[in-house]
């Protein structure tokens, strides 16, 4: 991003440097250190595309165009909403998760916070783990079938609630599971899922910190594992450890970090770092206001599994079974291969998992996941290998195939799917392929490899955020 745009958004004055400190230091006050960040910051589109090379004289894979001023745009609703002086009370409803457990949402669902402001001041704050707003659930509700059959979990609570990888689905059981559990989730002005990798990121801008009473250095590569240890490897030792103090560390981290945040240099520093974080989906936006989320759905800024596209598509979707932290080890690589010669075009897709984990320990096994794809509407599925396929369904208008997978400490799985398109695809003038990623999956490699009558063509690229080819004559 340019510092001239920068520097636009800043001066605007629903914008200023003032507002901007204040709004972050609300929303760090909301869930400590998980989210010191601001998330109304932000002034580039989450599908930012990489340049994409000329293939030949005759057919292109190319990128869609930024719109920076619809962007700006959004921005400024936001913002506006958030520092608004109308006297009206606003709460919001955060989901903490944590990718190093993925789950089709995101993370594990470890904790949320409940804030309430008004006038742009935060008026209070409720943190609580999820395990806890769980044990006042007594409603038996079903799991999906995927953590029964490999977690032999009978009971659907809150803490698994963002089964889906779609956002506005997970919001609305979320709040479905608050209900059943006593607390009110009708007054929600907004939902917002933050992954713990949110927490790294920030540190990365701060610079390490320490905690008065607690031993140890926090800094970018080591900061969201050194604090799952406090939070939780005591915890798992001595389970008489009282839950609701075991994250007490979060309140004396979260001014420490904010003081260093509170800097004049670090102001367009942060809407780098949020614009990051939008990007790479480890914050995801849903509001009631229909104005306001229409505005983020249009730079794609909700975490929605989009249902109006009418190319070729496809979604990976891990959900972490094995109750333990191994994501944080896990590496992919997705190899989509494609032949539209045939009659029905043929998929090939090769997803390498690596577990690059050592050994195990408290919070580390073999990688046990419940696998989705999800493709084109009316795809066929054919064979797969190292995976057991368990499911084959449809769901946000498209067919999806589930698959049992496991990777050993160490160790590589290399998983191979075959399935065809729909027989309309064969007669595209003009074919394009979207490839969405699952929120808290990380980086991922990509290679398309296109067979068509006029050749063969490659092109190479990093799942970051969503991303669009179009082969075009």
């Amino acid at each position: 991003m340019s510092d001239h745009l920068i520097k636009d958004i800043f001066n605007k004055d629903k914008f200023t440097k003032r507002k901007i400190i204040k709004i972050t230091i609300s929303v760090g006050l909301l869930i400590g250190a998980f989210f010191a960040v601001s998330y109304v910051l932000s002034n580039k589109r989450m599908l930012a595309f990489s340049s994409l090379a000329v293939l030949n004289k005759v057919s292109n894979f190319l990128p869609i165009g930024q719109d920076e001023k619809k962007e700006l745009d959004v921005v400024n609703k936001i913002v506006g909403e958030m520092t608004k002086n109308d006297d009206i009370e606003k709460t919001f409803l955060i989901l903490l998760q944590n990718e190093a457990e993925l789950r089709p949402g995101g993370g594990f669902l470890g904790q949320y916070a409940i804030v309430k402001i008004k006038n742009g001041q935060v008026l209070s704050t409720f943190v609580e783990d999820a395990n806890l707003l769980d044990q006042r659930i007594s409603t038996k509700i079903p799991t999906p079938f995927p953590f029964e059959r490999m977690m032999q979990l009978k009971r659907w609570k809150f803490r698994d609630s963002n089964f889906s990888p779609d956002f506005p689905t997970n919001v609305e059981k979320a709040k479905y599971f608050m209900r059943l559990a006593g607390k009110s989730s009708n007054g929600f002005d907004g939902v917002i899922a933050v992954n713990s990798q949110v927490f790294n990121d920030v540190l990365g801008l701060t610079g390490p910190i320490t905690v008065p009473g607690y031993s140890g250095e926090y800094n970018e590569e080591n900061g969201s594992r050194k604090l799952e240890e406090q939070v939780e490897k005591a915890y798992i030792m001595n389970p008489d450890i009282d839950t609701q103090n075991r994250k007490a560390i979060l309140k004396k981290m979260a001014p420490i970090i904010l003081d260093k945040l509170m800097t004049i240099g670090n102001v367009t520093k942060l809407a780098e770092l949020f614009h990051r974080e939008m990007k790479n989906k480890n914050v995801m936006l849903n509001f009631t206001d229909p104005a306001l989320q229409s505005a983020v759905e249009s730079v794609f800024w909700d975490g929605t599994v989009t249902k109006d596209w009418s190319g070729d598509y496809l979604m990976m979707v891990d959900a972490n079974m094995g109750a333990l932290k191994t994501d944080f080890f896990i590496k992919r690589e997705m190899h989509y291969n494609l032949d539209l010669t045939l009659p029905k075009p043929l998929v090939t897709l090769d997803i390498k998992y690596k577990n690059t984990a050592p050994y195990g320990d408290w919070r580390t096994s073999d990688y046990h996941s419940y696998l989705r794809l999800y493709v084109p509407k009316g795809s066929n599925f054919l064979e797969s290998h190292m995976v057991s396929r368990i499911a084959t369904s449809e769901d946000f208008d498209k067919t999806y195939f589930g698959f049992m997978c496991h990777v050993l400490i160490n160790g590589e799985t290399d998983a191979q799917i075959k399935y065809e398109l729909p027989e309309s695809f064969s007669n595209m003038e003009d074919y394009k392929l979207l490839i969405q990623k699952q929120s808290g999956v990380g980086d991922v490699p990509v290679t398309v490899h296109i067979k068509t009558k006029d050749g063969e063509f490659d092109q190479q690229q990093t799942l970051l955020s969503d991303l669009n080819f179009k082969y075009q004559k």
